[in-house]
Parts: C-alpha cells; structure tokens; sequence
C-alpha cells in the first residue's frame, strides 16, 4: 500500500517529497495564539453582520490560514465562509486564495454534513464562472483548483456536484496548465488536485484526467519534464492508484492499464515514465499478485521508452559538454529508482548505466568543460556543479545505483558484458581526467575541485557496490573460469583508478578486492595482465594530458591522484608476487617500486619497501636461477636507494624490513649479503661522525642528532643474530671499527646493549663467538681511550674504569 501523506494535505506531502530530495526550503506555516484564531472568526462573522469587507478582516483571514496545521474549521465556520463568498460584499481580490485554503482545510481535517458540502461546491463553480466580476491571479487557481479536487473526493457530495468540479478541474488545468505548472509550488496544488479527482468515486473522469496529465506535459516540454514536478506525478498516481486497488475499482484499474497500453506520441515520454512507476510502486506495495497484469502493461510501457531512449543515445554521450543534464535520462532512473522490484528489460538496464554515468555522476563531462571552456566560465561550471550537489538526481543516486544492481542481477550474459564494460570504461575515464584536473585547480580553485570530489567520491560507492554485485554473479563455480579471471582483474583495475577517492574503509570493498584476488594470485596470467596495467614509468614521471597543461610545472610525487593508483598497485602486488615471472617484474614493477621508495610520504615509501621484501621472500617461478639473479641485483639499488634517503625521505621501519628480508632470503654468503653489511656500516659511521664528540649528555642518551645514527647501529646488532654465519665475521669485524671510533659514552651505550643482546641469545652455534668478540671489543674500546689526548682520557677515564668494570661482570654472567 502507498505510504500515505504525513500530513492532511496532499501537496504538502508532495512537496515533502522534493524537499526531502533536493534540501529545498520548506515553508513553515506560523501558529497564532487561540486568542488571536478566536477573535479572527469573530471580525469575519462581524464583516457578514455588518456587510462590510475590509483590511483588517483579509487580515484575520490570514490569521486562520497561518495556523492550518493546528487548525480546525467546523460545518459553522464553513458555513460563514460559504455565507461571505455567497453575499454582496466587495470582497478584495487577493482574500478568494484564502477562502478556498480555509474552506480546503474544512474539506480535508473536518467532518462535513452532504448539504453544506454541495453548498461550497456551488459557491466555488459561480465564482470561476463569474469572469468579469472576479479579479484572477496565480494563487486563485491554484488554489481554487486544490479545492474542486477535494470537492470531487468528499464522499459527503453530492454525485451531481462531483461530476460538476471535475469537469471544472480538468478545464482549468488545460486551461491554465502554462503557469499553474511554472513553479513546484503551484504545480504540487494542481497535482494533488489531479490525485484527489482522481481518487473521486466518479470513475468515469479518470481516464479523462491521466490522459490530460499526460497531454499538458507533452504540449509543455516535449520529450521532458520538470524532474520534481516529475516525482510529484509518480507520487500522486501511487496516491491515487492506491486507493483504487484498495477498493478493488476494477474500472480505474482498467482505464490506466490502457493508457500504459496506447502510449500517445503526443505524450510526455518523461509523464509516461512517471505514471508506469507511480503505477508500479502502487502494485509492489499492494502486496497482492492480482494485479500482475496491471504491473506486466506498467513494465512494457518503461520498456518501450527506455528502448526509444537508448536507441537515441550515442555510446559516448557522457563526455559530451554541450548540455548538463538529460531530464528524461534522469526522470527514468528516478521512475526506475523508486517503482520497486521490476522484471529485467535488457533497454532498462542500459537506461540505469547511462543515467548512473552521465547524469547521477557527470564527472567526465564536468571535465570536458573545464579543458574545453576558457578560465573565465569556470565560476559558471563551479555552480553548476553545486547546484548537481543539492539536486534530486545526485541524492538518489544510491537508489539509483540499487535499481541498477538488481536489474545487473536478474540480467542475461551480453547485458552484463555491456553494462560492465561501460563501468570500468568509466573508471578509466575519471582517473585520466582527474589528474589533469587537480594539477590545473589545486592551489588556485580548491572550492571547485572539492565539489568535483564529492561527486567522484559518491561515484566510488556506486562503483563499489556494483563491483560486489559481479563478483557475486561472475566468481562462482557455474562461469567460465576465464571470465572470472578476466573480470577479477578490470575490477581491481577500476579499484585501482578509482582508489583516490576512498574515504571510508567500506566493508563492500574489503570483501570485493578479497574475492577477485582471491581469484586473480593463483593464476600467472591473470597476475601478469594485471600487473601490466600499471602506468609506465614514463607516464608516471611526465603528465601527458591536455595542451592546456604544457605550461604547468608537473612533479609526480605531488599527483595524488596517481600516487592513490599505484598504492593500491603496491598493497596488491605482493600478493600474487609469487606467480609473477621475473622478467615481468623485473621490467614493470621493479622501476616503479624504487621509483616510491623515494616518494616523501612515508606510508606510500613504506609499501615500497614491502613490495621488495616480498619479491625477495617469493621464490616459485620455474627459472629459479633468474629470480635470484634478480633478487641479487635488485639489492644495490635497493641500499642506493634507500640508504641515499635516509634520514629524511626513507621510513626507517621500511628499510629495516628491506635489509632483514635480504640477510634471511638471500642464499649463505650472497655478495648481497656482503655488500648490504658494507653499506650500512659506513652509513653509520657517516651519520655518527657528523656528530661533535664534545657533548657527553648527547653520546649517553643518543637523543637529537644520535637518533638517526642509533637506529642504523640498533639495526646492525640485529642482525648479529640474523646473518648467516659466513657473513657474521665480516659484519663483526666491520661493526667494531665503527664501535671503536665512537666516544666513550657512545661506546659504553652500544657495548652495553651488546652485553644484555648476547646474554639474551639461545644461538648456541654464534654465541660463543660472539662473547669472544664482545670482550675484544671492550678491550680494544678502553685502548683506544687512552690513545686520545690528556684533556679526554682526564674526562674519561672515570667512565672507562666503570666500563672496563662493567665488561668484567657481563663477561663473567656470559
């Protein structure tokens, strides 16, 4: 059953609806005090007494209407409204609007006795009759039109009186339909009117009013409609239809299947869209399966539309820039949106794509204008797009987006291939063009690029939750295995592209990447095609985008549209590292991966560091030589790279995960191996010896300036018990020789943690040889002491003894 109004008044909930929509102001009626609604009534019983009309008393007119939500006019009250409108007076033009709202109110909150009914109806046909007498304006209409339909829906009136105000009804909205349609205020009263008529037990007028709803649009836009006034027209067939399949009018039921049935070329396609969908939502929400012929002509008469539109629609329409909306693309998404469950039409669910894509999420438009039009219209574009923000359109775009999956659902195999390809052609399109947009606004038009962003950032759900729907239908046992692999990877590409745009960690996202990668890491193929979808090198180092760009100074670690991109590149990666060929990584991954180890953000150079350690820990491709012929290459540009950044540019987290990965994957005594000692130590000793010596406070606590040079020789000592043991010597000998030359308060802080390290160790293999080492290197720490100047061994010759102390005590408990 439809949802009934929330109110008394049908317009009010008509407007609800697009206020509800599009965030439009609502008109807040006031509420006067009961002594002020008290003595109104009475200065309107004094003007009929003393049969006189003037200010004060259109003002107590006012009065009454201000306070209609609280409201309760009575059969008296209506009876002297009636009893004014009937005598002599000279009333002032702009008071008729307020007695047909007030006599309107008594219709719809009030009981009413069948002569007192017929007596406003009377009186309400004399005054539109009365041409010369009555002074017309908008609100008259509107207004009294609002009126003649509740007249025609009072069971209390009289049959005569009910035909007599719907034959006036439909004539004034022929009449007037130029201006009672100009604004969603006026056209919600003439719609509700339309409902109420509609609704009205003279069923013989039914047929009559839909097809003039029909026809006015059809004269009044062509090929469109008004997409609020639109959603008011759903609305009110729902309304109206309801009421009928409630009471089984099987006569009404029969007259809208055959206005669905004889679609008129005179007819508003948009109206014809609306009045399905009304008539749908109406069946779905029945609950009844009697009426499935009625759903069947609802369902055909969209088809047929939708058909005709489609077949209209060039395939790449939506980057066209000409026009910034299609009203009937987007009347039938909301129709399609908001009717309830449908049957699949394969033209339906190209509709759905096509709004989704050039009307609910325009952005590949929105771009074209920006690289087409000149700098001058953008404060132009920018309201646009805010005003798209605020439209009914964008904010139905989740339902819109469900529509659109259910029909994805129930559709055949070439449907889906179709729609599909449309999507992930999309989220192409958005990321190509995004960049160039960021790099042509950021700094300069913030505001306008943000609005763009919440557009894209909705469209990233959309693709989502769509994403979700085909992994459901394309990843189980019944499809081709080659299409689910094919499809695993466009989706993690789309993901890719639009991984920017991500703000919220959805769970529909984590359970679409984990399904497809799921599919896509056990198959080299799938892994190799998806890998080289990564950008080129060249085009991540050198924006090739629009001429109007040439002359903007580009850096690639700025794009951050990009750098989203190949994030989502780097967390996948590792995944089906293992099924990737060496010669595949080698020439597509491996130049972006230390490409971003050097990207100033350390969580993106993080995941670098993580793709390598990965690479390195893989080892099942069938050329295993080539691999770890890689993996040894790969390791001097990695300590180049890595070390050349730190401090400063290189996580230090992420490169000790590096250099472990290297000394456990690498085979027993790799010159990797070697080399990686090497280069750490003399990092080390560079960062140390760019320290002054004479700040004992510095050297004990290795605070400040030491915290760098601390976490390369905490990361050294590590690997003490990590290294293979033909490498421990070289990595002993080379430790030392930083250790000695450190001050003394350096030293005794390192050997120190040396001491409790050794203790710690269950090696029973290294440990002896580490205790021997240890101790030498004490000793040779203290002669190094005393070979220094006076002043020094002066200063520290306390802080030796101590040491020496110390090592004695350590040595023994070792």
């Amino acid at each position: 059953m439809a949802r009934q109004p929330q109110s008394f008044f049908l317009e009010e909930w008509l407007r609800s609806i697009i206020i509800g929509s599009s965030n439009k102001e609502v008109s807040v009626h006031s509420s006067s005090s009961a002594q002020a609604i008290i003595k109104a009534w009475a200065d309107l019983r004094d003007a009929l007494q003393t049969q006189s009309f003037h200010a004060h008393h259109v003002q107590a007119l006012k009065v009454l209407v201000d306070s209609q939500a609280t409201l309760h006019v009575a059969d008296p009250q209506a009876k002297l409204l009636i009893s004014i409108l009937s005598s002599q007076l000279s009333v002032p033009p702009e008071s008729y609007s307020l007695f047909f709202r007030l006599l309107y109110i008594w219709l719809r909150k009030s009981r009413q006795t069948s002569q007192a009914v017929d007596s406003a109806a009377n009186v309400i046909l004399r005054l539109f009759s009365q041409k010369p007498n009555v002074e017309r304006n908008s609100y008259f209409f509107s207004e009294g039109i609002l009126l003649l339909g509740a007249l025609s829906f009072q069971t209390s009136a009289s049959d005569k009186y009910k035909r007599l105000c719907v034959e006036l009804l439909s004539k004034l909205l022929e009449e007037t339909c130029e201006f009672i349609f100009s604004t969603d205020e006026l056209a919600s009263s003439a719609l509700a009117a339309a409902g109420y008529a509609l609704s009205s037990s003279v069923d013989v007028y039914f047929r009559g009013i839909l097809d003039l709803l029909l026809r006015i649009w059809g004269r009044k836009s062509g090929y469109s409609c008004n997409i609020s006034q639109g959603l008011m027209l759903l609305h009110v067939i729902e309304w109206a239809l309801s009421n009928s399949l409630n009471s089984r009018s099987l006569n009404k039921i029969d007259f809208v299947r055959e206005v669905l049935e004889q679609v008129k070329m005179d007819y508003s396609s948009s109206a014809v869209v609306m009045v399905a969908a009304g008539v749908l939502r109406a069946v779905n929400r029945s609950g009844s399966s009697g009426f499935m012929h009625l759903k069947i002509s609802a369902e055909n008469c969209i088809e047929i539309v939708a058909a005709d539109f489609v077949s209209r629609t060039k395939p790449l329409s939506y980057i066209d820039t000409q026009s910034m909306c299609n009203p009937l693309c987007q009347c039938m998404a909301l129709a399609l949106a908001r009717s309830g469950s449908i049957s699949f039409r394969a033209s339906v669910l190209a509709t759905l794509a096509l709004s989704l894509l050039t009307e609910v999420f325009p952005l590949p438009r929105i771009y074209g204008k920006l690289l087409k039009f000149p700098e001058e219209t953008w404060a132009a574009i920018e309201d646009e797009i805010k005003d798209h923000l605020n439209s009914v359109i964008f904010k139905e775009g989740g339902a819109i987006t469900a529509a659109f999956c259910n029909q994805y659902a129930l559709a055949d195999e070439n449907s889906r291939m179709a729609v599909e390809t449309q999507i992930w052609g999309y989220c192409q399109e958005v990321y190509l063009w995004h960049r160039q947009a960021r790099t042509l606004l950021v700094g300069r038009y913030d505001s306008l690029i943000g609005n763009i962003e919440k557009i894209a950032e909705s469209a990233f759900l959309m693709v989502v939750v769509f994403a979700l729907g085909v992994t459901k239908h394309r990843l189980d046992g019944r499809v081709n295995q080659e299409i689910q692999l094919e499809v695993s990877v466009k989706i993690l590409v789309s993901f890719s592209c639009m991984e920017f745009f991500r703000r919220l960690r959805l769970p529909e996202y984590v359970d679409t990447v984990r399904a497809v990668i799921g599919s896509v890491q056990e198959n080299e193929s799938a892994c190799v095609t998806f890998v080289e979808s990564m950008p080129s090198y060249d085009n991540l180092i050198n924006n090739h985008g629009s001429s109007s760009l040439q002359k903007l100074e580009y850096l690639w670690s700025l794009d951050e549209v990009q750098t989203a991109r190949i994030v989502f590149y780097l967390r996948v990666v590792p995944t089906c590292v293992d099924r990737l060929p060496t010669s595949v990584f080698k020439q597509s991954v491996a130049p972006i991966m230390f490409l971003y180890m050097g990207h100033p953000n350390g969580k993106v150079a993080r995941y670098s560091h993580s793709l390598f350690v990965a690479f390195l820990s893989s080892g099942k491709d069938p050329c295993v030589d080539d691999r770890v012929q890689l993996k040894e290459q790969l390791v001097f540009y990695y300590l180049e790279r890595s070390l050349e950044g730190y401090p400063g540019i290189t996580p230090f987290e992420g490169m000790a995960s590096g250099v472990a990965a290297i000394v456990r994957y690498l085979p027993a005594g790799s010159p990797s191996t070697f080399y990686c000692i090497h280069k750490l130590v003399e990092k080390a000793s560079s960062l140390c010896s760019a320290v002054g010596n004479d700040d004992c406070d510095l050297w004990q606590n290795w605070e400040g300036q030491l915290e760098h040079p601390k976490k390369v020789l905490d990361l050294l000592l590590r690997l003490l018990a990590l290294i293979d043991i033909q490498v421990l010597p070289s990595l002993m000998k080379s430790l030392a020789q930083v250790i000695v030359e450190l001050p003394v308060e350096g030293q005794s802080t390192i050997l120190n943690q040396l001491y409790q390290q050794i203790a710690e160790s269950d090696d029973v293999v290294r440990k002896p040889f580490l205790v021997s080492w240890v101790q030498s290197l004490s000793y040779l720490c203290t002669q190094e002491a005393e070979k220094k100047s006076p002043l020094l061994v002066a200063q520290t010759a306390s802080a030796a003894t101590k040491e020496s102390a110390s090592a004695n005590r350590i040595s023994a408990r070792l």
